[in-house]
């Protein structure tokens, strides 16, 4: 079950805002040439910059866009966050930061991530699990190590979750402490429209090589591919032709130099585009200007 037909009673009041945070960048897939971006230094033949995005579960449209170098921590960009009380925030143990967290608990605001396999905490509660469902364990848990404490002393919940298909244990952190455990497992799974997204991104829009060898330079084609796809999404949810994403960038890229009504177009976009644009004559009033006519 989708985490939106889950969440749907509970955004239906006004109480919830679910949001995606992950990153494109790093050695895998944000590596670039040192030599040609000395700027962007992360390994020893290697450069990199990572693009931390926050998607909006809404209409999976960015609301936040961060850039940073690869070698730069992912938590340093979820401290930029200004998020509203009771927001979910879905994201991968990258960003894990108990301090962040911390914050976040007490300003009210939800996240649901992984559990690092280091980490050390006292198990304070057993809850009952759902029968005939896929969930190992509910439990309540505090943080026991020193540091760990002082900077994360809330109850937080620990759900542990069989993965049949790949089969795998996945173990879920969360303050969110109302919600059954099914329910938080399947909107960590919704985090996989991010990755969605940024697939998306780089195939309709060409975002896999750079034009520009600066920092500048490369800002701001990610940028631009950033806008191109917030008009292009605006176009696929106000076109009537039923075609996906990618079928409408390949449309449009066909018809750039095309003179059309994009309205019409949109509706009927099989039809015979006009052979040339119908001739307008804007008049020209100036008083005082030019031959002046005798009464």
């Amino acid at each position: 079950m989708r985490a939106d037909t889950l969440l749907r009673g509970w955004q239906n009041q006004g109480y919830l805002t679910l949001v995606l945070l992950d990153h494109k960048g790093g050695q895998s897939h944000g590596a670039v040439c040192l030599k040609l971006f000395p700027w962007a230094k992360f390994r020893r033949t290697k450069g990199g910059i990572k693009l931390h995005v926050l998607l909006d579960h809404d209409d999976y449209l960015p609301v936040f866009v961060s850039f940073s170098m690869a070698k730069k921590h992912d938590v340093k960009a979820a401290r930029l966050l200004n998020l509203v009380p009771a927001s979910i925030v879905v994201m991968d143990r990258g960003y894990m930061d108990l301090v962040l967290f911390n914050r976040w608990t007490g300003q009210g605001v939800f996240f649901v991530t992984r559990l690092k396999g280091n980490a050390a905490y006292q198990v304070v509660e057993e809850r009952k699990v759902p029968e005939n469902r896929d969930v190992l364990s509910d439990q309540i848990i505090r943080f026991t190590g020193y540091s760990s404490f002082k900077k994360c002393p809330h109850l937080l919940r620990l759900v542990t979750i069989w993965d049949a298909e790949k089969k795998r244990q996945l173990v879920f952190l969360t303050n969110q402490l109302q919600f059954g455990p099914t329910t938080i497992a399947a909107i960590y799974k919704d985090r996989w429209e991010i990755e969605l997204f940024f697939k998306a991104l780089k195939q309709n829009l060409r975002l896999k090589t750079f034009v520009g060898t600066t920092e500048n330079a490369l800002l701001v084609q990610i940028w631009t591919a950033l806008i191109a796809m917030l008009l292009l999404k605006w176009m696929h949810h106000l076109s009537k032709s039923g075609w996906s994403l990618s079928n409408l960038a390949a449309m449009l890229r066909m018809n750039l130099f095309t003179y059309r009504d994009l309205e019409e177009w949109l509706n009927n976009p099989l039809g015979t585009p006009p052979l040339q644009p119908a001739p307008v004559q804007l008049a020209l009033s100036l008083p005082h200007v030019g031959q002046q006519t005798r009464a």
